[in-house]
């Protein structure tokens, strides 16, 4: 009586498979096996099938058979395309509403604030410092100028460390002739220079406004990191547009006489943080 088979036995006892030639008996070619190594194989080949059947039948097959599957793929796109243009559309309302506001500061909305009384700077409300007097057109303006994302100037230098933290050049060599004096409506510094000297830009950042004004003449702001934002006005000419990213002492204007408010050729140079207009003379030698 032969030794008993096991299953292991079975399993790894090894067979010779050998391919001959039906016609003349011609061996072909061997091959070498086992049992275990047979339903192995047998095993991956059912699991990669199975995972083959489910793939096209929850993704190819549902596209070509399922007369849904088109409409609502249409239907999650525009769901996708609509949130996308809810976005780009507060996006560009807030990025208007900002220019804006920059453009009325810039255009002189800040002559719309009337003069500070002395003693009620640190005891009373911003909206305190507005007279009653005022006419409608001025009260709309204020109102509108409240909801803003400028807010009320209260002419109080907040700017703390943070501004002295950066390095900040001088616009233009030259004579300071009048100062910061935001109570007579003098929000910067009056620079008397050479004829036909290059204003220089403070620090990098980028132009944020570029154009005329019956006032000021010809105007150029950039907008800095840290929510700085630095004014040049009455230029003879602008040498970047809006969107240009400028450089620390890269020249972005020529000194000129040009606007109803000046007498002469000089720069009016404004520095506004937070929405306040700073003392430039705290932060620049000038």
């Amino acid at each position: 009586m032969g030794p008993k088979k096991t299953l292991s036995g079975w399993l790894t006892n090894r067979y010779l498979l050998i391919i001959r030639n039906e016609e003349n008996f011609a061996e072909k070619t061997t091959v070498s096996f086992n049992y275990a190594r047979v339903i192995l194989i047998m095993t991956l080949g059912f699991i990669i099938t199975l995972a083959i059947s489910v793939y096209l039948v929850t993704s190819v097959f549902d596209q070509w058979l399922d007369p849904r599957h088109a409409e609502m793929m249409a239907n999650r796109q525009v769901i996708r395309l609509s949130m996308s243009i809810d976005s780009l559309e507060n996006e560009v309302r807030e990025k208007d509403q900002y220019i804006n506001n920059v453009k009325m500061l810039f255009e002189g909305g800040a002559d719309a604030i009337t003069e500070l009384v002395p003693e009620e700077i640190e005891t009373t409300s911003p909206g305190a410092l507005l007279r009653d007097d005022i006419t409608p057109i001025d009260s709309q303006f204020r109102a509108e100028y409240e909801q803003s994302d400028l807010g009320l100037l209260t002419f109080v230098d907040n700017a703390g460390d943070e501004l002295r933290e950066l390095y900040l050049f001088s616009p233009v060599s030259g004579i300071v002739t009048q100062g910061f004096n935001p109570k007579e409506d003098h929000f910067g510094i009056d620079i008397v220079a050479k004829e036909n000297e290059g204003i220089l830009c403070v620090a990098d950042g980028v132009v944020i406004f570029a154009s005329w004004t019956l006032d000021s003449g010809y105007v150029i702001g950039v907008q800095h990191r840290g929510n700085l934002i630095s004014v040049y006005k009455h230029n003879s000419e602008l040498l970047k547009n809006v969107g240009n990213f400028v450089t620390s002492g890269e020249i972005i204007a020529i000194i000129g006489n040009t606007g109803e408010l000046t007498s002469g050729p000089h720069l009016h140079f404004e520095l506004w943080h937070k929405s306040n207009p700073v003392n430039p003379k705290d932060y620049i030698t000038f």
